[in-house]
């Protein structure tokens, strides 16, 4: 046998060394962590990002990333308090803050906070009637999120936000609703015509009220509208008498009938 040579089992041995240690060579992206479980028990920090080594069998690792995720809660049948039944559907964003609690505490932590969310979506809109529900949306998304959060701080999952995406209502509802807008709309109408109505009414009075006060502006107002009607071309001209002289021809008329021929 040559001295330059190594035997071939110890060269078979180097082999398997090195190609264990490529093996055991691990790279993590930035938005990952891995979870290592040496002989059974959980490290108490997870590795990464970047290149990491996982010696098999005795170590199992985890990849857990810390991206957010947008989870959506399917269309749950809700009655509200004022015993209306609607579907309503919500968008959940959450991120991984705890690699080794969402790793150990639960099996699938996007499934638990899909299922916590459902139960507590028709548990808190249950509670409100549904016009609290269409006008105060922002206000239950708030208290939904703070109550789903709560639930999946143990596991290490922080949820950012909770957004009613869509609400189904009944048909009959539909038409209520859109007949109880029609009737508001209608009213706010009327109210308006009545007080456009009563503005010209309190405009006519206090014209009224001026004119009686100052006889010339009536004559003035007789020679602006014999101007208007000129103006027109029209082949009638009706003159207005002015209102003195009308009464000063009805007091003559009555005079001379109560003066008539006296009896012999």
């Amino acid at each position: 046998m040559s001295a330059d040579f190594l035997p071939i089992p110890i060269l078979v041995f180097f082999a398997i060394v090195v190609l264990y240690l490529l093996n055991s060579i691990k790279i993590l992206r930035e938005y990952e962590r891995g979870v290592i479980f040496r002989l059974g028990h959980a490290l108490a920090h997870p590795k990464g990002p970047g290149i990491i080594f996982v010696f098999r069998p005795f170590d199992q690792m985890v990849r857990i990333s810390l991206r957010q995720e947008v989870l959506e809660v399917p269309p749950q049948d809700v009655i509200t308090r004022d015993n209306v039944t609607i579907k309503v559907n919500a968008v959940v964003t959450l991120y991984v803050v705890d690699p080794n609690a969402a790793a150990i505490k639960v099996a699938n932590y996007v499934y638990q906070t899909s299922q916590f969310a459902q139960t507590t979506l028709r548990s808190v809109l249950g509670e409100v009637e549904l016009d609290e529900l269409l006008s105060h949306r922002d206000k239950l998304n708030l208290r939904i999120q703070s109550i789903i959060d709560q639930r999946t701080e143990p596991f290490g999952v922080k949820v950012t936000s909770v957004e009613v995406k869509q609400v189904d209502l009944p048909d009959q509802m539909l038409r209520a609703m859109a007949k109880q807008a029609e009737a508001a709309r209608e009213a706010r109408a009327k109210i308006l015509h009545a007080d456009g109505e009563f503005n010209a009414a309190q405009k006519l009075v206090d014209a009224a009220s001026l004119l009686a006060t100052q006889p010339l502006t009536l004559q003035l107002r007789y020679l602006q509208t014999l101007t208007e009607i000129g103006v027109e071309k029209n082949t009638t001209i009706v003159f207005p008498l002015p209102v003195e002289l009308m009464s000063l021809l009805n007091r003559v008329a009555q005079g001379a009938a109560g003066a008539g021929p006296e009896k012999p």
